[in-house]
């Protein structure tokens, strides 16, 4: 039996916090024949026009500087919670339909390496073997490690068309060569341990100079307690560790929920 590896929150990929979900199911209806890049369109929208390309196209199309190809809504009696997040990473505010698109925006913002996200960037027109339909993904992300086009639906409210539209969305992504997912569920522990971190993301100042202690003690394989205890102030000494969990100077494994006995790892190169 193979041992499973812990998961370090500190060199772990924004896709590796999820549960990976297939859309080959969804691929089947699909016309792919020869020239679709031609037949499928893509809409987006710059300066406030709509622009639409061949797929094909798209590739040579800086997306990440549109605008939401539609408007963020709230009315009453909605079943989800559209808002704006805060993302470290760009330093701006980036609009989300529901909590679960939040979640994702601080996924990214976390691990992902980020440098810039376009919601709902663009809308997709296909072919399926019968008709003609249209999707729009729910973001593009610019990171260091390459381009993401991601949809967010939580894996109990997945429908065939939704697969259809997945599966239609990865083909895209794969002619522009580009990264495609659907966060459908994530891995246990993940969401709590995000929200702890992220109560610390902002710029944090250390008036008494806790960190560099800090980081040399977590040297010594000492859990999350121990350190904290370890500080003349430990109240400050936690707001500490979890800014330096959330800039990845110290990590723990994210396979386990957050607590005082999470072992604390520093990151190799980690300065105060």
């Amino acid at each position: 039996m193979t041992a499973v590896q812990p998961l370090w929150s500190h060199r772990a990929a924004w896709d590796e916090l999820l549960v990976p979900v297939s859309v080959e199911a969804g691929r089947g209806g699909l016309a792919l024949g020869e020239g679709w890049t031609e037949r499928w369109t893509v809409t987006w929208k710059t300066s406030g026009d709509q622009v639409s390309c061949p797929v094909r196209d798209l590739v040579r199309t800086p997306m990440v500087d549109g605008d939401p190809i539609r408007c963020f809504s709230w009315q009453r009696d909605q079943r989800h919670r559209p808002g704006l997040q805060f993302l470290v990473s760009t330093g701006r505010h980036h609009g989300a339909e529901s909590l679960e698109e939040a979640r994702l925006l601080q996924a990214l913002d976390f691990a992902g390496d980020l440098v810039d996200v376009v919601s709902q960037p663009m809308r997709l027109r296909f072919d399926t073997e019968d008709k003609r339909r249209s999707h729009t993904p729910d973001f593009l992300a610019v990171t260091r490690q390459g381009v993401w086009l991601i949809d967010v639906r939580p894996e109990p409210l997945i429908e065939e068309k939704d697969r259809e539209s997945f599966a239609a969305s990865a083909e895209v992504a794969l002619a522009c060569g580009w990264h495609y997912t659907v966060a459908a569920r994530w891995g246990d522990h993940i969401c709590s341990a995000l929200d702890a971190f992220s109560s610390q993301r902002r710029p944090l100042s250390d008036p008494l100079g806790l960190r560099p202690a800090l980081l040399e003690s977590a040297r010594q394989g000492l859990t999350f307690g121990e350190l904290a205890a370890s500080a003349a102030y430990e109240p400050l000494a936690r707001a500490q560790l979890l800014h330096l969990l959330w800039h990845r100077r110290l990590g723990v494994d994210l396979a386990e929920p957050l607590a005082d006995r999470s072992v604390v790892v520093v990151a190799p190169g980690a300065v105060a």
